[in-house]
């Protein structure tokens, strides 16, 4: 694909890139480095949440078990609705009342898959998601805030292979991915879009933003409402659009800034067109 070249005018040091149709799986096209390790950031959480939604569906825990401040669930705490500060285990609203993206939230989500289980939370993850899927390269190591992204390192190649279980799940019901990716939770709430500024509403699944009508946004102007996704301050991003059908993704080892908000939707902008 022609448009992934475009990788290659960026202000980073390395970069890898790919597009992965849906309907089948297949790799449309690749750019950069796939096999690099690049660090994930926040893109880490769609894996934490995957794991978590595994956890769910093999009896673990429930979606609606206590976890967190008081009055807050599993639920809230894979939506940024506990009340969690941003980055601090301190109580900063009633659940379910703000958006308040929240890194210790997923601290806690991870917290309560390990004591559920009596598994740490990077063996419960290689194990249900990223060994069933042959990312081989992709780990969640025991950093701190690793589940909620200091701790993610993965591959182009690897998370090829993830974009095409988002658009085809096979380690989870259909049902339970279209909950998390294409429902809104708790929905009409506010909240700020790290880097973008407050959004209202400001629309979340179980662990997956979803564009819906965001502006300005870190995927493409031409991207449907219904893409979802995630991006990392490491430069990094993972969408996916149902109505395209398609994902893409890029790694980058550079910090997010002025110069990703630029660049990211123009590629994603170009993979579309290109695949229209």
């Amino acid at each position: 694909m022609q448009s992934l070249r475009m990788i290659e005018d960026w202000p980073v040091p390395h970069a890898a890139a790919a597009v992965v149709r849906g309907s089948d799986g297949a790799l449309l096209g690749a750019h950069g480095p796939q096999e690099q390790l690049f660090p994930l950031a926040s893109v880490t959480k769609l894996l934490s949440a995957y794991a978590a939604l595994v956890a769910v569906e093999e009896g673990v825990f429930e979606l609606d078990d206590p976890a967190g401040p008081d009055g807050s669930t599993v639920r809230h705490l894979l939506a940024h609705t506990s009340g969690l500060a941003f980055d601090e285990h301190r109580v900063m609203a009633e659940p379910g009342n703000r958006r308040l993206y929240s890194n210790a939230g997923f601290d806690v989500l991870a917290a309560t898959l390990e004591s559920a289980s009596g598994i740490p939370f990077a063996q419960y993850a290689a194990e249900a998601v990223f060994q069933p899927l042959g990312m081989h390269a992709t780990l969640i190591n025991t950093a701190h805030r690793a589940p909620a992204g200091a701790g993610g390192l993965s591959t182009a190649a690897d998370l090829v292979r993830f974009a095409a279980e988002l658009q085809s799940p096979k380690l989870l019901a259909p049902a339970t991915v279209h909950a998390a990716t294409r429902e809104v939770a708790f929905p009409g709430t506010s909240g700020v879009l790290p880097g973008f500024g407050h959004r209202r509403p400001n629309d979340w699944g179980l662990g997956f933003e979803i564009r819906d009508h965001k502006t300005p946004h870190w995927t493409g102007t031409a991207n449907s409402p219904a893409t979802f996704g995630h991006f990392g301050q490491s430069g990094t991003f993972l969408w996916v659009d149902p109505t395209a059908d398609l994902a893409c993704l890029a790694l980058t080892d550079r910090d997010f800034g002025p110069w990703a908000a630029e660049v990211w939707p123009r590629l994603s902008d170009a993979v579309l067109t290109e695949t229209a």
